[in-house]
């Protein structure tokens, strides 16, 4: 299975609570964490609604 690494790149403070759950949902609890995903597509929709807020990094 592939796997993809998100990074949280700004604070969850003052975002929707929806975006704040998602980002904790995948995993990230403070900035600069990076956490190992497999690349489903659920995954990657949980990426694409918080993309303001994590990176992918190789």
């Amino acid at each position: 299975m592939k796997k993809i690494k998100v990074r949280l790149l700004k604070s969850i403070n003052s975002v929707n609570r929806t975006h704040a759950a998602t980002v904790r949902g995948l995993g990230l609890k403070r900035i600069d964490h990076v956490v190992e995903l497999v690349d489903t597509p659920a995954v990657r929709g949980m990426i694409n609604k918080v993309n303001y807020l994590v990176r992918i990094d190789s």
